[in-house]
Parts: C-alpha cells; sequence; structure tokens
C-alpha cells in the first residue's frame, strides 16, 4: 500500500522534503482533534482550544506564503500587495459571518448589520446582496481576489511592467483599498471593519467542536493549496514559468505569450490567498481595513524569504515559524519585536541566501565533502 502511494508523488512533484511537509500537515489535521477533543483537560498531552485557534491561523499564513512563493520563487513576480488579496477573501467571509448574526446583533436588526445601523444606513447595499447563503460567500472567496487580480494583471503584464515598478504599484494597490476600506461610507465597517460574528453554518464559532473543525479545514486548505502549486510548477507550465522568471526576453523571442502565463499563475496566487483570508477570519473573530496596510504585504515576502523561496514548503514553514516567532516576541519583549523581525531578515540575507530549507541541505552537502576529503586525505 505504502510503495503504491509512493509512486504516486512523482506526479505532483513532490520530493522527500516535500512528501515530509505534507505528511506533517496531515498528521496535524488529525493529532490536534484528538488531543483537544479527547485528552482529559488535566493531561499533559491536553491541547487547549486557544492553541488550537493559534495554530489555525499559522496554517491559513502558511497558505497565504506558499501563494506568494508561486509567483515569486518560480515567475519572478515579487508582489508587494498581496495582503490585498488575503483581506479581501476575508471580507467576503466577514460579510457572510455578518449576514448570519441576524436580529442577535446590539440593535435586533433582521437584515442590517450593527454598523449599518449605528450609521443610520436604510437599506442593504447591492454588494452585501447573497452573501447570506454559504456558497454564494465562497464563491466570492476566490472570485473577488482572482478578478481584482486579472484586472490588474492585465494591464500591468501587457504593458511589461516587471521588477522593482511592478512591485511598486502592487503595494500601490493594496494601500489605495486599505484608504476606501476605512472609509465609513463604503459599506464595509469602516476602521472596525466586521466582527462580533456568532455562528458558521449554524454552528457556535465559540465552541470546541467548531474551532477545531476550522483548524482541520486550514490545514487541509494548506495540503491541497501545496499540492495544486505543486502540481502547477511540476508541469511543462511550470518549466516555462522558470524560464520566465530567469530570462523573461529569451522568452519572448520564442514565441511565449508571457503576459498570459503571467497573468494565469497571478489569478490562482491571489484566490489562494483569498481563501486563506477567508480562513483566518472566522478564527481570529475580526476583519478590518488594517489587513490591507503594506507592511502586512512586506511581512509575507520576508517569511517566504527567510523559510526558503522557490520551494512551497519552506514559504509555509517560513510563513509558520516567523509567527510563532511573532506571537512569542510580542509578549515576550513587545516593544523590539520589529527589530526582531528586521534582524532575521538580514540575517537571512547575509547567512542564509537560499532560506532555511535551501541552505541546510547545502550546509549538509558542504560537510559531506570535507568529511569525505578527510577520509581520503
Amino acid at each position: 500500500m505504502g510503495a503504491a502511494i509512493g509512486r504516486h508523488w512523482p506526479r505532483f512533484g513532490l520530493d522527500r522534503a516535500g512528501q515530509i511537509f505534507l505528511a506533517l500537515v496531515v498528521g496535524a489535521a488529525v493529532l490536534v482533534p484528538i488531543l483537544n477533543l479527547m485528552v482529559a483537560e488535566t493531561s499533559a498531552l491536553y491541547m487547549p482550544t486557544y492553541l488550537v485557534s493559534l495554530l489555525g491561523k499559522y496554517l491559513c499564513y502558511g497558505l497565504l506564503a506558499v501563494s506568494v512563493d508561486l509567483i515569486w520563487g518560480y515567475c519572478g513576480i515579487l508582489s508587494l500587495g498581496h495582503g490585498a488579496f488575503f483581506a479581501l477573501g476575508g471580507y467576503a467571509m466577514g460579510m457572510h459571518l455578518m449576514r448570519q448574526i441576524g436580529d442577535r446583533g446590539v440593535y435586533g436588526h433582521a437584515i442590517l448589520p450593527d454598523f449599518m445601523v449605528f450609521l443610520n444606513w436604510q437599506e442593504l447595499p447591492w454588494y452585501w446582496m447573497g452573501f447570506d447563503n454559504f456558497a454564494f460567500a465562497m464563491i466570492m472567496v476566490v472570485l473577488v481576489p482572482g478578478a481584482l487580480a486579472f484586472l490588474f494583471g492585465w494591464f500591468a503584464f501587457r504593458s511589461r511592467v516587471t521588477g522593482v515598478y511592478l512591485s511598486i504599484i502592487t503595494q500601490a494597490m493594496t494601500f489605495a483599498l486599505m484608504l476606501a476600506f476605512f472609509r465609513n461610507d463604503t459599506g464595509f465597517g469602516g476602521n472596525n471593519g466586521l466582527t462580533d460574528f456568532k455562528d458558521i453554518l449554524g454552528f457556535n464559532l465559540q465552541a470546541d467542536t467548531t474551532r477545531v473543525a476550522l483548524f482541520v479545514a486550514s490545514a487541509l486548505a494548506l495540503a491541497l493549496g501545496f499540492l495544486l502549486c505543486r502540481v502547477i510548477v511540476a508541469s511543462k507550465l511550470g518549466r516555462v514559468l522558470v524560464a520566465i522568471r530567469d530570462a523573461e526576453s529569451r522568452v519572448r523571442f520564442l514565441g511565449y505569450r508571457v503576459e498570459r502565463y503571467k497573468l494565469f499563475v497571478f489569478c490562482v496566487s491571489a484566490m489562494l490567498a483569498g481563501v486563506a483570508g477567508a480562513l483566518y477570519v472566522p478564527q481570529v473573530g475580526i476583519i478590518n481595513p488594517s489587513e490591507f496596510a503594506p507592511p502586512v504585504s512586506i511581512e509575507i515576502v520576508i517569511w517566504v524569504a527567510i523559510g526558503g523561496r522557490g520551494s512551497l514548503y519552506g514559504a509555509a514553514l517560513g510563513g509558520i515559524l516567523v509567527n510563532f516567532a511573532k506571537s512569542y516576541f510580542t509578549g515576550a519583549l513587545p516593544e523590539a519585536w520589529l527589530y526582531i523581525l528586521g534582524a532575521m531578515f538580514i540575517a537571512t540575507t547575509l547567512f542564509l541566501p537560499k532560506g532555511l530549507v535551501g541552505t541546510v541541505p547545502i550546509w549538509g552537502g558542504a560537510r559531506g565533502r570535507r568529511q569525505a576529503a578527510t577520509d581520503h586525505g
């Protein structure tokens, strides 16, 4: 059975490290629910619910990092605005959760969310229609980020905007969206955003079982997103993307429509970021315009660089590990966290140019060669 499964891994382009990463993610989806729901609270093995939600948030960040690595590590598109796609997916989920509150809100209005009642809105805006339906909301989770990525990429890639100029306009895009969502008259909760969610699909969001289910969903989304990206980069399409990254002008000379390849992978990446945002919101209980802030998108790039650009699983590990460190140091050394993050990025640039997962094998190989030389010497 194991051998039969092993023979199928090459179809996904998975190396040994990729298989281990996928096994860890799937294993966590099985083990964490057991430790939370089936182990007594007095046991040392018990995992509290708050920690389950925290780990689920890290997995969402891991999927977001994978989405960035798909375009940056394999196609050379450095996006400093991917936080926008993450936030849009989060807002789509938040709008659905707000519609589910109904008359249980502070003002008891059956249709309008509390913030609209407070601002004297008389009717629900047209762009909120349909979000009471879960299936519609999930379509919007991928469609809205994908549509924005398509419009942005269509004009940017056809105009052959590349390099630092593309990075700047992606950051301008997310900054413009942040300013728009901060406004009360746009109908997205303004500065406070969307919060005070009650349930999802009829299940109480504060219940242990719901928290565990969201964690499992996040783990499965990360595993499936990782596999999707591996299928893309291991295919002929992936080889073209790498060629575009390394020598775009030569690929154009060979007759490839480079802008179409870039547009496709950019849209896929944006939709994955939207899914990550949608899973993130019910676990943290809020979505507000701060998720659009340019520093958020810059942090995502740092995660990928620290974990290992061009490896996918390295990017996911970078997203998980850096945010774990952030959670620890913002509690232990709150005033020094940004300096620590900057130091991590500088150290990675100087000493780990290929990130954690890319540099460790190089060091291992160097030690092996030195040992072999010593043995033969």
